[in-house]
This record gives C-alpha cells, structure tokens and sequence, in this order.
C-alpha cells in the first residue's frame, strides 16, 4: 500500500492524536500509524490520567511551575514549562468546544484535571477520522525515508495482520511512538520498545537524558497496575513485620525489595477515601477483586515495576524549543521526546507527562504541517531513501530465528530490570551490561528481518544508550542513581547527547549554554 499525505504521525497515542488533529486544523492532510489500535494502545488508555490544568498568572500555575522546578534537579526549564502549560489550557479548551464530555464536580462544573484514559483516544480518534486523517492500525513503522538532503520524507512499516507492506510519501513526520518500558509488565507498556528513537537516531537525530531511565513504580507482585496514589495510605512492612517508612528516603523500599519481601496494606485510608479512590482510580482495584483480596483489610505483596523513559525523562532532543528536531522535517513530541525541560531529573507522574504531551503533540502537527506547506509542490517530487539498511538474516528457519530474537530480548530484560540493574547503578554493573549489549548488538545471528527483530533492535539500542549515558554521568541525579557516585555534582548540570546507533557519539551541554549543537557541529 503506497499512501501520500502532507503529515505522517507514527504513534497514536495523545501526543500523536493531538499531532495529527494539530496538523488537519492547519490544512494538512494526514495519515497516522500505529502499531496497536489507535484508542486502547499505549500508556495512556490503560487508565485515568490527570492533567495539568492552570491559568497564566494564576496562584495555581506558580505552584505548577515552582513544584517542576523544584523537582527537576536544576534540569526543568521555567519557561518552557510556561509555554506547556499555556498549550495545554488551550487544548483543554479545544475538548470542551468539540463538546468532549469531561466528568463533573459535586456543584456540576467540568473537571479537566483528569481525562479518562481509554475514553479520551476514543474521542480523538473519532476527531481524526472526521477530519479526514487516514489511520493505519497495528501498523509499525520500521524505517524512515530521507530525501536528498536528509531531510524526512514519509516512512515504511507492516500490517501485523496481513504481514503487507506499507509507504507513507509524506512532507514532514511527527515521532508519537511513547518511550520504552522494556516489556517490564507495567500497565499499557507492552508495545512500547523504543521504535521512535531508533527510528529517529538511524536518521540522524539526537538522544538526550536517557540516564533519567532508572524509574520504577511500586504495584501488587500480581499486578502491573503501578500507580502509586493508593500507596500514601499504606503501611509498608518486611516480611518479620518491620514497619518501613519511605517518606525520609523513596530508596528505602528499593533496598528493602533487595532484602526479601515487602508487603502492603491501605489501613490509612477512611471509609469515604476508599470509596473516593474505587470510584476515581477503578483499574488499580480490578486485580485486587479478582484475586479475593481486600487491599484496605489484608496485607499483600508489592514490587517495584521497571517504568523507563515512559514515566522517566529521556528521549529525542527537541532543538528549537518546540519539537523539532536535528532532522529537518522530523518531529517529535511525547514520551519519545526528551522531557527534560518539563520535569528534569525526575519522573513526571500522570499531570506533567499528560501536559507534555498534549503541548508537544499540538506543536508537532503544526510545525510539520507548515513544513510540508513550505516545500509545496516539491514534496512529492523528491526522491527518497530509507534511513535503516536491513541486516541480512542469518539463513535460519522462521522457528529458530523468533527463537534468537527471544533469546535477545530475555537477556536485555534480565539485565536492564533488576533493581540492582536498573533502579540502583554502579560503575562495574554498567560496564557489564555495556559488555552484553554491544556484543548482542555486533551478533548478526538475530537480525532476521523478520517484524519481532525490528523491535528486539529497538529494545537493545535503547538499553545501550542508557547504559552509555549512565557511565557518562558520573553522579546521583534524580532517577539516576549511582551508589558507587552518591552524591549530585553542579558541575554536571547539564544533559548528555547521544548520537548514532552502531557507535554512539556523546556531547555534554551544560543547561546554562545549551545552544543545540547538532544542527551542524556534529554529523
């Protein structure tokens, strides 16, 4: 299937929904893919999902701004964060003129700081398909094409049902696809494996923050569902009944969890609380019922569920401020953009995450829109390359190359998830696992060409740059935590870029004197 369109979104989660009816409403016309089915695919829709919702000036988005500044590390940026919050008011306003039915408070008034997950794509995508916008479901995108003078001209991909090919010819492209839990069981991470930032870094874009990878979210051992709220009103004991208190130290159940088992119960709660919390949150409770537990009465086991860069921070650098990146006529927006300048070090939870999506998605779909408008008649014209040259599979049967592509998974997986791989780092486990991924990554056994190769590539380029910016950063920032590096070092506030797949590059540039580099220093 060969498609033509001004603006290919890949990605159907909410920054590509709001990419792709950003984009429409500036006259483009658009074709989006993803590789789930758009509405009930990605982080999102596995849940409700708070937002941020404050006006400029206000009392409230001070507060907003001053708590992300605060928590980012000396990472966030003040205004930056203005502008995301700006965009996101206004897209809110979007929702209630399109009549999006936002739940209501007790006196009847619309509340906007919470959009039900799975409700709110179904909505967006009807948005998309009435505006004219083309959508490919279970449809990933496996390379990007490039015209002459590298610019991005449209993609390639495959229906996961059929196995047929597809083309998108397209004027500029927006990068939606999430970021990369590394199949962790997290709730609505399953099909998020880093395929944009291979996507992007093969056509020559730029990683940044991917050190600020190490966050977890504390769930049932039965459950993927990692959303914390329900734990402010937990005890937490070890298995002899020691209480633990994580509110002097967040690490304190990490090292416990290293120990032996850890156990909640939500005793702290009142009776109006618990109904609040059923009512407000309804998936945390659906595994608790179907295992016959009462969380607020019996006591049950937790963990701590590897999250990456789809609560963590990094991703793709936006280099004007927007979401544009290195790569003219690429954009990104998202969790596969670096997050950096919204939350900083640290994890964004539900309202920063959403708001930084919904901004960088309506930038991208408007930036890629006049893009593609700019080049006019001349956008179909131009010739095109793909930015990924498929290795050549290794000969074996389609039994045993799924069975190597597996095997690469588990071992990425067995080394990025453990707590004392992931959560807590040091020099020689890092160099470890750096010694692992680049000898799987030099292995041309397992590039089969076959689809699950293609996202097992993504999952250990992924683990790689994380890796490589974890040794970079010799201290203990936010989500990254170096216990042999305990300490923060104002010398190191600042991000470290990477660049390249086979052998990446790396610049560190300061927050003070960040001048986005890569447009021509680098190549």
């Amino acid at each position: 299937m060969h498609l033509d369109a001004d603006v290919l979104v890949i990605g159907g989660g909410p920054a590509g929904c709001w990419a792709g009816l950003a984009a429409l409403r500036s006259g483009a016309s658009v074709v989006l893919v993803d590789k789930g089915y758009v509405g009930t695919s990605g982080a999102m829709a596995a849940g409700n999902n708070t937002v941020i919702d404050t006006l400029a000036g206000s009392v409230e988005r001070q507060r907003s701004v001053d708590q992300r500044l605060r928590l980012g590390c000396g990472l966030a940026d003040a205004e930056r964060l203005e502008r995301v919050m700006d965009h996101t008011r206004a897209s809110l306003d979007l929702l209630a003129e399109w009549d999006y039915p936002f739940p209501r408070r007790e006196d009847g008034r619309p509340y906007r700081g919470m959009l039900r997950g799975v409700d709110n794509l179904r909505f967006l995508r009807q948005r998309l398909i009435k505006g004219g916008a083309r959508i490919l479901d279970h449809s990933p995108a496996d390379a990007l094409l490039l015209d002459a003078e590298g610019a991005a001209a449209g993609a390639t991909g495959f229906d996961r049902r059929t196995g047929a090919r597809w083309r998108t010819d397209a004027g500029a492209v927006v990068i939606a696809t999430g970021g990369c839990a590394f199949l962790s069981g997290a709730i609505g991470t399953h099909n998020l494996t880093g395929d944009g930032y291979l996507l992007g870094v093969e056509a020559g874009a730029t990683l940044s923050g991917m050190e600020f990878s190490g966050q977890y979210g504390i769930s049932p051992v039965f459950s993927g569902v990692t959303k914390g709220i329900i734990y402010f009103w937990a005890t937490l004991t070890t298995a002899q009944g020691e209480v633990i208190d994580p509110s002097r130290d967040k690490r304190t159940v990490a090292h416990h969890l290293l120990r032996g088992p850890v156990y909640a119960v939500l005793d702290k709660a009142s009776p109006r609380l618990q109904e609040g919390l059923r009512k407000g949150q309804p998936n945390i409770f659906v595994p608790f019922d179907r295992t016959g537990i009462d969380p607020f009465r019996d006591k049950f086991e937790i963990t701590l569920r590897h999250e990456g860069t789809v609560r963590g921070t990094g991703g793709l650098l936006l280099t004007d401020g927007r979401a544009g990146t290195a790569v003219p006529g690429l954009f990104a927006a998202g969790d596969a953009a670096s997050r950096e300048p919204m939350s900083g070090a640290t994890s964004g939870g539900g309202g920063p995450n959403a708001a930084w999506a919904i901004a960088t998605g309506g930038w991208a779909g408007e930036d890629a829109a006049a893009f593609a408008r700019a080049l006019g008649p001349r956008a179909r014209e131009r010739t095109r390359r793909s930015a990924n040259a498929p290795a050549p599979g290794a000969g074996a049967s389609s039994r045993v190359a799924a069975e190597i592509v597996a095997q690469v998974v588990t071992e990425v997986r067995k080394a990025i998830l453990p707590l004392d791989g992931g959560y807590f780092r040091t020099e020689a486990s890092l160099l470890r696992q750096q010694a692992l991924f680049d000898g799987l990554w030099r292995d041309p056994a397992w590039r089969t060409g076959l689809p699950g190769s293609r996202e097992a590539e993504a999952l250990l380029a992924t683990a790689r740059w994380v890796t490589q910016a974890a040794l970079l950063r010799e201290e203990t920032r936010g989500t990254h935590r170096r216990t042999d590096r305990p300490q923060s070092d104002d010398r190191l506030a600042g991000s470290f870029h990477l660049r390249g797949a086979n052998e990446p590059r790396s610049l560190f540039a300061p927050f003070a004197e960040e001048t986005f580099p890569y447009r021509s220093a680098v190549r």
